[in-house]
């Protein structure tokens, strides 16, 4: 039985129905299922946090290859039924929560390290990665399905960064590893996705503080594909000739854009900030 036959006999089943309003979108592909749990690269001693198991037809997966998943499922219904399909994998834990309110620390033991596995509702997408690249204990790696044209904002290099795209790969080095059709999934989609892996570096990609740092990036991007000169001083509420010297110290022709400012950049823009702000 194709996985697709298996979903909507285990809906039936149920007497359940993909919900609109949560985004859900069942995986019935299982040559891609096999893609994403292939690039998590898992081993024995791996332990998961999955995002949205949904019938738990990849938490099994996962479960075959890792030592222990924890599986965060917001609907109360599809949490019911995956204790009833996951009964027999002892290394399951299934806990109804909204992801967005969970701090990943809560989810593990003292010591555990862990991997992220995820189908994630496109207008979830991009908080769930702010959350556990910025938890207090983040993952190890993330592999994730999002929107193709998210996948591709994320990894996008000089000059077409953006906040998305910074905020990524101050953590973690994104790759796309698959294009994923629309029909993999049931229902469709309107869109395409994209198989995500994200190697989370143990520090940052550069040597910034990230509060401020992100204060001054979103500063930058305040005024969309204007000169930086202008962006920064619109966004900072600085006069031009301050924000010019600011530049000038960071090595940064004031008529370049947002966009086009690579990760090394934006640390020296972030040191004369720094250096400014001090002054002041």
């Amino acid at each position: 039985m194709s996985l697709l036959a298996r979903t909507r006999e285990r809906l039936r089943q149920a007497g359940l129905h993909a919900r609109k309003g949560l985004g859900q979108h069942f995986l019935v592909d299982g040559t891609v299922m096999k893609q994403v749990v292939s690039a998590a690269d898992l081993s024995p001693t791996d332990t998961v946090i999955e995002v949205g198991p949904g019938l738990g037809f990849m938490t099994e997966e996962l479960a075959k290859q890792a030592g222990r998943v924890v599986a965060v499922e917001v609907d109360a219904n599809l949490v019911a039924l995956l204790k009833t399909t996951l009964a027999d994998y002892p290394n399951v834990t299934i806990v109804n929560a909204d992801i967005l309110t969970v701090d990943p620390a809560s989810l593990l033991g003292a010591d555990e390290t862990y991997k992220v596995v995820a189908n994630l509702p496109y207008y979830i997408a991009a908080p769930t990665l702010r959350l556990f690249l910025e938890a207090s204990r983040k993952p190890e790696r993330m592999v994730v399905m999002v929107q193709k044209e998210v996948a591709r904002q994320i990894r996008a290099a000089p000059p077409e960064m953006s906040l998305l795209s910074i905020g990524v790969q101050l953590y973690g080095e994104p790759k796309i590893v698959h294009y994923v059709p629309a029909r993999a999934f049931y229902p469709p989609p309107d869109v395409d996705s994209a198989i995500l892996r994200i190697n989370v570096y143990p520090g940052l990609a550069v040597e910034v503080d990230p509060a401020s740092f992100f204060t001054l990036v979103r500063a930058s991007f305040s005024a969309a594909r204007k000169q930086i000169v202008n962006s920064l001083a619109n966004g900072l509420d600085l006069p031009k000739p301050d924000v010019r010297e600011m530049l000038d110290s960071a090595g940064i022709d004031p008529r370049r854009r947002a966009e086009s400012l690579s990760l090394e950049d934006w640390e020296r823009l972030w040191r004369a900030d720094r250096v400014r702000r001090e002054k002041a």
